[in-house]
């Protein structure tokens, strides 16, 4: 029996996980596409990557926009969303009104804390499944995929009632779901993917916040510098170590549990990042050269606003907020000025 995905937000993770995807046995994976619409429909994707080669990717469908989707009539097994978040933007679980079925498993690739949320109370029926990739991707130009290293990526079934109460009913479909997903994804080449349970995913989203907390703010007022130029400068490298150890920190008090041995300390991601010499920068960066709104919230105010309601404060982080905000509040108002 064949599977059938949708993926929405086609962009260069989207895109680079569903050419992956697609190479599973009796797989089929359709696209939702924004500005890169023309060129996926007349080529598909070219990918190029020293881990998988160089190779094309033609989806099964590919669509303009969630009404196509939705006229199509296909009950799609998994909707993969790797949209960006931005919750003080638009609610995203809105485009997927009308694609979600009773078995459809709903997994959100997407950074930071608390994306989950708005997909969980929409679809109170549906398998939401939370995901956390590392993969440096890249879409230089529509179509055109560079994955530059690594693949990892871990899925958990969001189960959010664990963390107060006691198991439902519901929990073993929902986590049997994930696991295919996991499953396909091994099946499609991705060696590095593992399920988690719910508890160990959430540690996982804050150990990542760690890493994009540390880096994406603090590239965009260094003047969107690549990661690899932060960690080798002395003084930087200081100042990410000291945000990375402020998040770690924090996480286990919220979540009442420690991180596993195994997650990698600052030291160790620091290390790792001082020898990617691809020139990549973080996302904030990409989005603030090109004058797009960056994910503030679920990266920065949402970790801050839980930390607090629980009683703890992240000055360092609290402090790159602030600055963030302001500064993309004021750079709106100034486009909105030269408008008028």
């Amino acid at each position: 029996m064949s599977t059938k995905i949708l993926i929405v937000g086609a962009g260069a993770i989207g895109a680079f996980y569903a050419s992956r995807l697609a190479q599973a046995p009796d797989v089929h994976v359709s696209v939702i596409c924004r500005s890169n619409y023309s060129a996926v429909k007349a080529n598909g994707f070219t990918i190029t990557s020293p881990q998988y080669g160089n190779y094309t990717f033609v989806p099964s469908n590919t669509f303009a926009n969630p009404d196509e989707a939705r006229k199509s009539g296909v009950q799609w097994d998994y909707i993969v969303v790797s949209t960006k978040a931005l919750p003080d933007v638009s609610d995203d679980s809105a485009i997927l009104e009308g694609l979600v079925y009773g078995k459809t498993g709903i997994v959100l690739i997407q950074n930071g804390l608390g994306v989950e949320t708005p997909y969980a109370q929409r679809f109170p029926d549906a398998a939401v499944c939370s995901a956390v990739t590392i993969a440096s991707c890249a879409q230089p130009s529509h179509g055109q995929i560079k994955h530059n290293r690594w693949t990892r990526i871990n899925s958990g079934p969001y189960l959010p009632h664990l963390d107060t109460g006691g198991a439902k009913s519901s929990d073993a479909r929902v986590a049997g779901q994930n696991d295919r997903f996991i499953q396909l994804l091994k099946a499609s080449g991705v060696d590095d993917a593992e399920a988690y349970d719910h508890a160990k995913l959430q540690l996982v989203r804050w150990h990542k916040i760690a890493i994009n907390a540390s880096m994406n703010p603090s590239s965009v007022l260094a003047g969107c510098v690549s990661n690899y130029a932060m960690s080798n400068d002395e003084e930087m490298a200081i100042h990410l170590k000291g945000v990375m150890e402020e998040v770690l920190a924090t996480a286990p008090k919220v979540l009442g549990k420690p991180f596993p041995a195994e997650f990698a300390t600052p030291e160790r991601i620091l290390r790792s990042t001082q020898k990617n010499t691809s020139g990549s920068k973080p996302s904030m960066a990409l989005d603030w050269e090109q004058d797009k709104t960056m994910e503030l919230e679920v990266i920065l105010g949402n970790p801050i606003r839980i930390a607090r309601e629980r009683g703890f404060e992240m000055p360092r982080m609290q402090t790159l907020y602030a600055l963030l905000r302001m500064a993309q509040e004021n750079r709106d108002k100034a486009k909105t000025r030269s408008k008028i």
